[in-house]
């Protein structure tokens, strides 16, 4: 499973790629924000540096919601780095840019997916990346995982060659169910991927060993 970070927070891009296991980045236009990047000129520059940070896949997020416009932007994200992936609405008018994206080599990250219909229509348009928000669909009383699974399922049942991203990450616990359940990608904050280090268990034991150590002098 690959791991992608969820943020536009360079430190935090570059603490998780030190680590050596970072396959990616996702941003967004909120996430953008809570960093200070404004404007077109701002968001491209900063949509260029995190390519240029990590050796992976960047999600760069249109705000376009007609065809045409979607596609205008989303030709101009394609045009900042090889490594930009075009992430667009699941939307009537998203549907059918990411056909035009797919016939043209542009790569395609569909977003804001809750549920499997919406799974199945992004990977026939040929979406590259598929992402279902569990986190958002647990807030809304349904389960998040379930659906990871579900599509899981049916894409194998299928063929279909879209990657499931799983997003709305909001535990290290996440991240693990969501390996369960077949998610080829999980997409999330910093703190959850470092969490994933975490066990009580891990500190008592090296704490013994590191005191045990100090006898040897």
């Amino acid at each position: 499973m690959k791991f992608f970070i969820d943020t536009a927070d360079l430190a935090q891009i570059k603490e998780a790629n030190d680590l050596g296991i970072l396959d990616g980045v996702t941003t967004n236009p909120s996430l953008m924000a809570k960093v200070g990047i404004k404007g077109e000129a701002a968001v491209i520059n900063h949509y260029k540096t995190i390519a240029e940070l990590v050796d992976g896949d960047v999600s760069a997020e249109v705000v376009s919601t007609e065809f045409k416009d979607i596609v205008e932007e989303g030709k101009k994200l394609h045009a900042i780095h090889p490594n930009i992936v075009v992430k667009v609405p699941m939307i009537k008018d998203g549907i059918k840019a990411l056909k035009w994206f797919s016939d043209n080599g542009i790569k395609t990250n569909c977003t804001l997916c809750f549920s499997a219909g919406q799974a199945i229509m992004a990977a026939k348009a040929g979406a590259n990346y598929i992402s279902p928000f569990i986190g958002r669909i647990d807030d809304s009383n349904w389960d998040g995982l379930e659906l990871i699974a579900q599509i899981a399922e049916i894409y194998s049942i299928q063929g279909f060659e879209t990657e499931i991203l799983a997003a709305s990450i909001r535990s290290p616990l996440h991240i693990v169910k969501c390996a369960e359940a077949g998610a080829d990608v999980v997409t999330s904050p910093l703190e959850s991927i470092m969490g994933l280090l975490k066990h009580p268990l891990t500190d008592i034991g090296l704490a013994k060993f590191l005191a045990d150590a100090k006898s040897w002098a």
